[in-house]
């Protein structure tokens, strides 16, 4: 995405006669009402009933109007609480909170009620169009307003009081007309932009199954066919692993060989692959504290669901506890680098990366440590996690409940495929390489529909400054 608008190209000039007026004298401000419990759920009814939560949902969907209400009530209804309805195009936005600095808008799309969490302007429509107003509402900061108390809020002549660029309401119509076709090039840039993300994650979902499946790079077979040579297959790796398990057992009790894989549904595999379970191709299969560990302010990180990311561990909200607590939890489950962390509950069961770290760090319950042998090349046994067909039995089990959760049970027998170790790496190393690039690319995909938000802001502040030229500037946007 480019853009001419700082330096640029056309440009909207328009000589005006503007008045800087209170804002209380060309709308009138107004605060919603108290919505009782038991009034609220109904579907049906005369009245949508708006809190701060629909402004959001109408913000983040990329929609100016509030036009259907989780909330209805009867006129008679609305008159027993006191309450009556704000007219179509009224301006509303969150008073209390800190949804507040937020400075998200919306404009009522027909005759509804808000909520005491709500403030209106309401236009005074012979001296200002309504959008006018919602556009230059966007540019006002009502944090920078607002009482400093324990919870936020606005007072209404506060907002009385803010600065207004008044002009006569057909120049109103141009400005908001320029800043409505600028708003209208943004948008398409961004949604070229969503869409390039979007066949990003399916050309990432594409590598990864392609790299399960043997069609990623050459197969060790034939590359050992083709140079006349001897190979380690699946199989006679899946056999030393098992074998070196078993000499260097040190657990309690008699060793017990772990359970080969069901192939009875599973697809063919490449010629020197073979199907083995996460229980033979792991030295440990474990999961975190299920106990509530006493946390302090610093010490040795102790990391949950929510600090398991694609990438990696995060440690932007770790929680912490004692060198002696860590010592004891990690007699039983130690992550160390290299190792597979598995999301066990919540909306992002099923997510799966490497330790990326080399700290000493604790897990939670929430996360299942999964400690592979030696003899793998853990990064590959990564991407089968994450390749599509292996994620959705993962998730399957998991259950459609409001928790989903997986456990340890489930991922013993998850079968994977496991070809001859030089190929695990050559495997690696491709899918490395092809998702440096969905990398790069995602970033500058990120940081463009950043920039488009910025031109977006550049737009409306240009829109309502006019400094001592007394004139209305809005740049024309070009993208290619």
């Amino acid at each position: 995405m480019t853009s001419s608008s700082a330096q640029s190209t056309d440009s909207v000039l328009a000589k005006v006669s503007r008045e800087i007026v209170p804002l209380g004298k060309v709308a009138t401000i107004v605060s919603g009402f108290g919505f009782p419990k038991e009034l609220q759920g109904n579907t049906e009814g005369a009245l949508p009933f708006f809190k701060v939560g629909d402004i959001s949902a109408a913000w983040n969907s990329g929609r100016q109007l509030l036009t259907t209400a989780q909330h209805y009530l009867s006129e008679e209804e609305a008159k027993s609480i006191k309450a009556r309805a704000f007219p179509k195009g009224t301006i509303v936005f969150a008073k209390i909170g800190e949804a507040i600095k937020l400075n998200r808008r919306a404009i009522l799309g027909q005759p509804a009620l808000v909520d005491n969490n709500v403030m209106g302007l309401i236009p005074d429509y012979e001296v200002v169009d309504h959008r006018y107003l919602f556009y230059w509402a966007l540019t006002q900061k009502l944090g920078d307003i607002s009482q400093a108390t324990t919870v936020p809020s606005i007072r209404k002549s506060d907002v009385e009081e803010l600065k207004f660029p008044l002009v006569h309401v057909d120049q109103q119509k141009r400005i908001v007309a320029e800043i409505e076709k600028q708003f209208s090039r943004l948008d398409e840039a961004v949604a070229n932009l969503k869409r390039v993300k979007a066949n990003l994650k399916r050309y990432k979902a594409a590598v990864l199954k392609a790299a399960v499946e043997g069609r990623l790079v050459e197969t060790e077979a034939e590359l050992a066919r083709r140079e006349g040579r001897n190979y380690e297959t699946g199989t006679k790796l899946l056999q030393r692993i098992l074998e070196t398990r078993r000499s260097q057992w040190k657990g309690k009790g008699k060793y017990k060989e772990p359970a080969a894989p069901d192939t009875t549904d599973l697809p063919e595999l490449p010629e020197g692959w073979v199907w083995a379970t996460a229980d033979q191709l792991a030295e440990k299969i474990t999961d975190g504290e299920h106990i509530s560990p006493v946390l302090l302010p610093s010490g040795v990180p102790l990391l949950s669901a929510k600090d398991v990311r694609d990438f990696g561990v995060l440690f932007e909200d770790a929680k912490y506890v004692s060198p002696d607590d860590a010592t004891r939890f990690r007699g039983r489950c130690d992550p160390d680098r290299g190792d597979i962390l598995i999301v066990s509950r919540g909306a992002t069961v099923g997510r799966a990366c490497r330790v990326n770290v080399d700290q000493k760090i604790c897990l939670m319950g929430s996360v299942i440590l999964m400690k592979l042998h030696k003899l793998l090349e853990s990064n590959y046994a990564l991407f089968a996690l994450k390749a599509g067909f292996f994620l959705t039995r993962l998730t399957a089990v998991s259950g459609s409940t409001a928790q989903q959760a997986i456990y340890i049970r489930d991922i013993r027998p998850l079968p994977l495929p496991l070809p001859p170790f030089v190929e695990q790496q050559r495997i690696v190393a491709e899918v490395d390489r092809r998702l440096s690039l969905v990398r790069e690319v995602d970033e500058q995909v990120d940081a463009n529909v950043k920039r488009a938000e910025r031109l977006r802001q550049s737009i409306l502040a240009k829109s309502f400054s006019c400094h001592d030229s007394m004139c209305i500037k809005v740049e024309t946007l070009s993208y290619g």
